[in-house]
């Protein structure tokens, strides 16, 4: 197999609301990856480590979420804007139906997509993120330093950041932290961040929530009718592990794989381990 680059994977979709920029690699059923949030992030850097053997089963979609420097921004919160590209990016390509694995923002973007149209998702792979604090402070650790970040860049935050994602601060290379770096400061993005978590949008995100009639997402969970497996670190302190327990116990087929030694990024952190749940996972019979 070739090996895969940010080059020879790189597509581009033309819609009525932007150019939809995404990954593809491999063959067979269609396996849609969703990245997570934060400074610097994308589809690219979430999965690239995970792409080669996922694409020796799947047609793998990995696509970048507008806000977040690749493909065309909106004028939307990030959040509203993400379920809106998943569906043009699907119907662009002529598929009804996909697998899908969402990393922490990209899951809970899957869930709500799969409470609203059970039949889109035939199988669902959470990694963090998904469910509410039950017994840990909200907002956690690594939020609280999304938020400093936000409103005041700097490498010394961005680092702090970082080291939060993680169990083994040795994953936090120079190299991390730069290309990190240089898209986060980009304006644009930087501009989209702050509608999502400057400290000021978290606490009106927060008082809208609490002033609305409609239940949040995770209260709606037992509504996803797709297998769904979710992951987790146990170290984690952006989202921490105590969040999967209404998932745990509301989703009608879901099951739960905690990771030792795993902060945020469980695919990159414990990359072996979590390739070989998730294989299992999305190739068994049903």
């Amino acid at each position: 197999m070739t090996a895969l680059t940010y080059e020879n994977t790189l597509r581009e979709l033309h819609t009525d609301q932007g150019v939809l920029r995404y990954h593809e690699a491999g063959d067979g059923p269609p396996l849609l990856m969703l990245h997570g949030s934060g400074p610097g992030v994308s589809g690219w850097r979430n999965y690239r480590g995970n792409l080669a053997v996922f694409a020796e089963h799947f047609r793998c979609l990995v696509l970048e979420f507008p806000g977040f420097g690749v493909s065309d921004p909106t004028d939307q919160h990030p959040m509203v804007a993400a379920p809106a590209s998943v569906l043009r990016f699907l119907k662009g390509l002529g598929l009804d139906q996909v697998a899908v694995i969402g990393n922490s923002m990209g899951g809970i973007v899957a869930a709500n997509l799969a409470i609203a149209q059970p039949n889109l998702f035939s199988r669902i792979v959470t990694i963090g993120g998904v469910g509410a604090n039950v017994l840990s402070p909200a907002p956690g650790e690594g939020i609280n330093l999304l938020m400093d970040f936000t409103d005041n860049p700097s490498r010394e935050a961005l680092i702090a950041w970082l080291h939060s994602m993680v169990y083994d601060r040795a994953i936090v290379t120079e190299e991390m932290i730069e290309e990190r770096w240089a898209l986060a400061t980009e304006p644009k993005t930087l501009e989209s961040a702050r509608r999502m978590y400057s400290r000021a949008a978290m606490t009106a995100g927060a008082a809208a929530a609490r002033a609305s009639d409609q239940p949040p997402y995770w209260a709606m969970l037992h509504k996803i009718a797709a297998p769904t497996l979710v992951t987790w670190g146990r170290d984690d302190r952006v989202s921490p592990v105590d969040m999967a327990l209404i998932p745990l116990r509301t989703l009608p087929r879901g099951e739960i794989h905690v990771f030792p030694n795993c902060g945020h990024w469980v695919m990159i952190e414990q990359k072996a381990a979590w390739e070989s749940a998730v294989l299992a996972f999305l190739t068994r019979a049903d």
